[in-house]
């Protein structure tokens, strides 16, 4: 996927390196956008904030403190742990990436949108392309589950038996036994 299209635009690889899966969506922050569009995050933001009625909470979401922790800890390297964050970043649904380009009226945003969307749309080809073998692999999962469970059963019966088997016979005592002359 090492493409890159006319002009300026940042690398494929860059743009699929910055979609991130939170809340079990795909999406990109504020910040990535801002420095793919080449604006300031604030303009980006107070873009969306003039025209909140075209970001409802499936197309634009504010990033909870757990899950920037919990980002911060996984995903985003350059953010330093600890950090004291003023504004929580907006996480930005393939819909709401779509909607930017109807606020930002740039030509690099006009362009960097036109990628993301192609982008999007390749990951959902190839999402679907592996669903048949993420199915086969579930079913691996889950049969792997119940050997154990059933091998874990097994041994426990055996255990059992033994238990039993040592509690019926009687001990004999090992040894010449000897005699009275």
């Amino acid at each position: 996927m090492a493409k890159q299209l006319v002009g300026s635009e940042p690398p494929d690889e860059l743009i699929l390196n910055k979609i991130y899966v939170i809340r079990r969506q795909k999406i990109m922050l504020d910040r990535d956008l801002a420095k793919l569009y080449e604006v300031e995050t604030k303009v980006l933001n107070q873009a969306v904030k003039r025209n909140l009625e075209r970001f409802p909470p499936d197309f634009m979401f504010e990033l909870t403190k757990e899950e920037v922790g919990e980002f911060s800890r996984s995903q985003i390297v350059t953010m330093k742990q600890g950090q004291n964050i003023k504004y929580l970043p907006s996480a930005f649904t393939e819909q709401g990436v779509a909607m930017l380009s109807g606020v930002l009226k740039s030509k690099r945003a006009i362009q960097v949108n036109i990628q993301i969307m192609r982008l999007f749309t390749r990951l959902r080809g190839v999402m679907a392309e592996h669903a048949d073998l993420r199915l086969e692999i579930d079913g691996i999962k889950q049969k792997l589950s119940s050997h154990s469970q059933n091998i874990e059963l097994v041994f426990q019966y055996l255990d059992e038996l033994v238990e039993k088997k040592e509690e019926a016979l009687p001990r004999r005592q090992i040894g010449y036994l000897a005699q009275d002359p």
